[in-house]
């Protein structure tokens, strides 16, 4: 006797569907461009020297190691840029929340004023700040020289001294407003109580800062320290417009230097190597950091 056929469920096609044009979308923007630059990083692709392009294999990764001192010092002018951008936003985005979760006359209004920065794009910020550090018509020359701090006006981003520290200078004033209203969202949902509590207990400011606020801004912190870590490593568009990466790579981070190999050099397989390599650090780097800090997990 022949047993009955076991019919097979219907598939819905439909969820597929609909998910299919997002799909399609992450594939184009997304997962191609980063197939291509690691099929590229593996190829001779020079726009000015086209008669050697072709396969290359791992000589682009073994020269980056190897061959090219740049690569260190970028990295390292990386690690400075990245390091210092948080650590200055992270500090003063802090003071900013914490001033601004008070209650005081004009709040709103200053509130508005204080993330305006944010809302300024990199170009129009490293115009702002490039007409600002002017040797000769700079604001910050005449400001300084007017409260006796220098008695010469001083080329701010065409000295090798100065540079560095002027371009941070201009990225940490469009990059604190990120912290600053973060922060103050978290600082809005610690329970009032607990202020209350600390204060019958005698405990001064910086103990119930300790103790209260920073426990309950814990992940806040450690979430956007990572992705203002990210965003710093690649930034480039103020970089680019303030000092192209000089003077004498001064200011030539990693992606700089990634730039002007691709673009201004025409070393498309070369930059693309670097890129894998920058992109490895990050993975590498945001593995770690996110394991080290426990971030995700309850305190007891």
């Amino acid at each position: 006797m022949a047993l009955p056929r076991k019919h097979k469920p219907k598939i819905d096609w439909l969820p597929y569907m609909l998910i299919l044009p997002a799909l399609l979308l992450i594939t184009g923007f997304v997962v191609y461009p980063i197939g291509t630059v690691f099929y590229y990083s593996l190829q001779n692709y020079s726009v000015s020297n086209p008669f050697y392009n072709g396969f290359a294999g791992f000589d682009n990764y073994r020269k980056i190691f190897t061959d090219d001192p740049i690569f260190y010092e970028s990295a390292w002018i990386s690690l400075k840029w990245v390091v210092s951008e948080v650590t200055l936003q992270l500090v003063f985005g802090m003071i900013l929340a914490l001033v601004l979760h008070q209650t005081f006359r004009f709040r709103a209004w200053f509130r508005t004023v204080s993330f305006l920065p944010w809302a300024i794009s990199g170009v129009i910020t490293s115009t702002i700040w490039s007409i600002m550090f002017n040797e000769h018509i700079g604001v910050i020359n005449d400001l300084f020289i007017r409260i006796g701090i220098i008695d010469h006006p001083i080329a701010w981003i065409a000295g090798t001294g100065t540079a560095f520290w002027s371009v941070v200078a201009s990225e940490l004033w469009r990059g604190i407003p990120f912290f600053a209203i973060t922060l103050l969202a978290s600082l809005q949902t610690i329970p009032g109580e607990l202020y209350e509590a600390a204060k019958v207990d005698g405990a001064g400011r910086w103990s119930v800062f300790t103790n209260v606020t920073l426990p309950f801004l814990k992940e806040t912190i450690i979430l956007t320290t990572l992705l203002r870590a990210v965003w710093e490593f690649n930034n480039v568009d103020l970089i680019f417009n303030l000092t192209g990466g000089g003077p004498v790579n001064a200011t030539t981070t990693l992606p700089m230097y990634v730039a002007n190999m691709a673009i201004k050099a025409g070393e498309f397989g070369y930059g693309s190597a670097l890129t894998v390599v920058a992109f490895f650090i990050l993975l590498i780097f945001a593995a770690v950091y996110l394991k080290g800090s426990g971030y995700g997990k309850e305190t007891a």
